[in-house]
């Protein structure tokens, strides 16, 4: 289990969910969305390597990264916590070397 923290400090676990391998990268529908205030978003890596995912507002902006490092191959879920939001669309990207994806989330309050 690898952790991040948010902003109060909360631990956010990113954690390895299934021991076999996959055999391509993937980034799932976040699950529940709609959402309030929290989601979680499972990804999929075919080989060790690092990996970034961030959420950004319906413009475009940066909000928050829920993960940035280097990670085994596996599928992992991550939580976003979005108390601090409001009601809207948002995306979320998954971005390694040679593999980006971007799904879209509804947070309803």
């Amino acid at each position: 289990i690898y952790y991040k923290h948010d902003p109060t400090g909360n631990p956010i676990g990113i954690v390895n969910i299934n021991t076999e391998i996959p055999n391509q990268f993937s980034l799932s529908q976040n699950y529940p969305n709609p959402f309030n205030p929290n989601t979680k978003i499972r990804f999929a890596l075919p080989r060790s390597l690092f990996a970034k995912i961030v959420v950004y507002d319906a413009l475009g902006r940066e909000l928050e990264t829920l993960v940035n490092e280097q990670l085994k191959a596996g599928t992992y879920e991550t939580d976003w916590l979005a108390d601090k939001f409001t009601s809207g669309v948002y995306f979320y990207k998954l971005t390694t070397e040679n593999y980006t994806e971007t799904k879209k989330m509804i947070l309803l309050k």
